[in-house]
């Protein structure tokens, strides 16, 4: 017995409510239906199903096996899905979405050397410093740095990335370091309306996270505008990691209450799960993950 065939057989009987509804399903015979039935019972030695002349209804075993056997006959069909999918040469349209700064950074060269790869794609790169919604506006591949909610998303983890205070070594040299969350209320600071929108920054508070309200003497919804003025010696400002590594490698920015951070945030390449994942957003991810794993490593702050 072909077992497979006869699960999916069995499953289809359930789901057509009839062995005539299963043979017309399969594009078989009633008696080929009625014979697979009666072997996988056999093969059990279970019933399965109780049948009468009018209808068919599930016994306890019937509804238990019904289930296993439906999952499993989906698992086999997304891994029989996920190899042609693989095989298949990406092509068509691709939108992806990432923040502004780290997809200038990381995610653009990503998607530039994909694309160079696969000259049947057409690419479209949307930088935005919000959360973004993918299946109401129409994307495909997402790279989101944050905890990702129970969602019908599908999360990729790629690595994390901190919440990290810095100043100018003039402006610190003009002020002092701050030794406390608390003692931000008697310095100036800049805020970054994409990783504050309120101007509350996170610290560590034990295991919990900690708000502190700040007054910003200047703040921009667009990091490098925030940057710029943090470099300047306008004040204190929280950025995340990867933002900042380049500034202070170079001296330019100096990070201060490093003890206060909040754990880190992941960084993941999301897409929406559906269950026929196509060959463009498969090629992408699978080519887009390791390489952000690598530049997260190489750029982070620790």
């Amino acid at each position: 017995m072909d077992k497979l065939r006869a699960m999916d057989t069995f499953v289809r009987i359930v789901e057509g409510g009839s062995l005539t509804a299963a043979a017309d399903a399969l594009h078989t015979s009633l008696p080929s239906v009625v014979r697979q039935l009666a072997a996988l019972e056999a093969a059990l030695d279970v019933r399965l199903l109780n049948r009468t002349t009018r209808r068919l209804a599930l016994t306890d075993e019937g509804r238990e096996y019904y289930e296993h056997a439906k999952r499993l006959l989906a698992d086999v069909e997304d891994a029989e899905a996920a190899l042609s999918a693989r095989r298949a040469e990406p092509r068509g349209r691709l939108r992806v979405t990432a923040s502004v700064l780290f997809g200038r950074l990381h995610v653009a060269p990503a998607l530039n050397d994909f694309c160079a790869r696969h000259p049947a794609v057409h690419a479209e790169l949307i930088l935005l410093d919000r959360p973004v919604d993918l299946l109401e506006e129409g994307l495909d591949v997402g790279v989101r740095i944050a905890a990702l909610p129970d969602s019908s998303l599908v999360a990729v983890p790629v690595g994390s990335t901190r919440r990290v205070v810095c100043a100018s070594p003039a402006y610190l040299e003009r002020h002092g370091l701050p030794d406390s969350p608390e003692a931000l209320a008697g310095h100036r600071c800049v805020g970054f309306r994409g990783l504050a929108p309120d101007h509350e920054w996170q610290f560590a508070d034990g295991p919990r996270i900690r708000r502190v309200k700040v007054e910003p003497a200047i703040a921009s919804n667009q990091v490098d505008v925030a940057l710029a003025a943090c470099a300047d010696g306008l004040g204190l400002g929280q950025f995340l990691c990867y933002q900042v590594s380049a500034a202070i490698a170079a001296g330019t920015l100096v990070r201060v209450l490093a003890s206060h951070e909040p754990a880190a945030v992941p960084v993941q390449v999301i897409y929406p799960g559906t269950r026929r994942l196509s060959a463009n957003v498969r090629a992408l991810v699978d080519s887009l993950a390791p390489r952000l794993r690598k530049s997260l490593a190489a750029g982070s702050v620790q």
